[in-house]
């Protein structure tokens, strides 16, 4: 699956490939466990190996899985620089792969061949395994590998090209929807929610199959965190696009809290009392603002010795504290929060401060109906 700009931490560097970063996620390590030990005893029993054999198979296999998701993953990395996109990484985790990009498509072109790039990499892979397995004699080991490679290929291939976020023939989807209304964020809705359908109905299969007794206890939990992950996934879509739907409103200028600076040594609650709803900050003898009063450091100090306490006691240098222009636009202005996160950020004018932005009125404007803690 590709991915726009997220949070998600990689997890273990493995090196580059192409130039791309690769991490392999902690999660990975348990589904490498698990297929190995299962899929090992499933080829023991099928071609009479050893118990050790058998899991050196299934480890086998898990070494080709995991080149088949890689393959699958630069199919988008690399599709998606080829149109100038950037790729941060891509991280190998428990249900395949993610590739994380550093921005969105420019175009719905783009985005439908960048979606696109991965379930064509598995379908290739899938069917030349299956044209090997064709070809080799049966009940070998070959033969069983190769078979195995091409169904889940296939399964990969197929199942990824739904139309629903977050699979990629989700973002396909947003893609024809973004060219037809000229609406990206409307595209990524519409996508969520099919993504939610999707979710639903690969619940209600996996339902029927259990109730058939067509599916083992660890396909039965595997499956169902499957269609829990594209029902997370989908969600996290839909909030998405109505969040980036408000950027336009961001305006620095009028979003940031005027700084109402006290002189080194003043009393919290006088600082507090003066300041009112401003942002407090700490001048030097000169009046140059020095320090910016921490807000959750201010509350935590009871109420009963604010008057002992100086303000420069929760107070943090201006040093510190992450700049922006105020004239950066909202797509800007989120992108820079994104890299430098933090609770406050000055907000300057050439060299002058004009006031401070809180990310709780940031995260209030775009998610007005979301309750925030302060």
């Amino acid at each position: 699956m590709s991915q726009e700009p997220t949070e998600r931490r990689p997890g273990l560097t493995l090196g580059r490939v192409f130039g791309v970063p690769l991490y392999l996620n902690a999660s990975m390590l348990l589904l490498a466990l698990l297929v190995t030990v299962l899929y090992g005893e499933f080829v023991r029993d099928r071609l009479d190996l050893s118990q050790l054999a058998g899991y050196a198979v299934g480890f086998g296999f898990v070494v080709c899985l995991l080149g088949s998701v890689l393959l699958h993953e630069l199919g988008h990395a690399l599709t998606a620089r080829r149109y100038g996109i950037g790729v941060r990484g891509i991280t190998l985790e428990l249900l395949g792969g993610y590739t994380e990009m550093d921005r969105d498509a420019p175009s719905p072109k783009v985005d439908l061949l960048v979606s696109l790039a991965g379930p064509a990499v598995s379908l290739v892979l899938g069917v030349g395994a299956a044209v090997a397995t064709a070809a080799l004699p049966e009940r070998t080991l070959p033969h069983q590998l190769a078979f195995q490679l091409a169904v889940s290929n296939i399964v990969v291939a197929i199942f990824n090209s739904l139309p629903g976020l977050p699979l990629d023939g989700g973002r396909a989807l947003r893609a024809g929807v973004w060219a037809v209304s000229r609406d990206r964020h409307l595209g990524t809705e519409v996508a969520g929610w099919v993504g939610r359908a999707v979710a639903i109905g690969t619940a209600l299969v996996v339902a029927l199959l259990t109730a058939t007794g067509l599916l083992s206890p660890f396909g039965l939990a595997f499956m169902l965190l499957v269609a829990f992950t594209l029902w997370q996934g989908a969600g996290q879509s839909i909030r998405a696009a109505r969040i980036s739907r408000r950027f336009p409103l961001i305006d620095l200028a009028r979003l940031a809290r005027p700084v109402f600076a006290v002189p080194t040594g003043t009393p919290l609650a006088e600082a507090q009392r003066r300041g009112a709803d401003a942002s407090l900050g700490v001048s030097d003898a000169a009046g140059r603002l020095v320090a910016l009063v921490d807000r959750a450091a201010a509350a935590a100090v009871p109420v009963e010795r604010r008057p002992w306490v100086a303000v420069d006691s929760v107070s943090r240098g201006i040093d510190g504290i992450y700049a922006m222009p105020v004239d950066l636009d909202g797509e800007q202005v989120i992108k820079t929060v994104q890299a430098h996160p933090g609770a406050q950020y000055l907000v300057t004018s050439g060299e002058d401060v004009v006031g401070v932005l809180h990310v709780a009125d940031l995260a209030q404007l775009l998610e007005p109906k979301r309750k925030m803690n302060e």
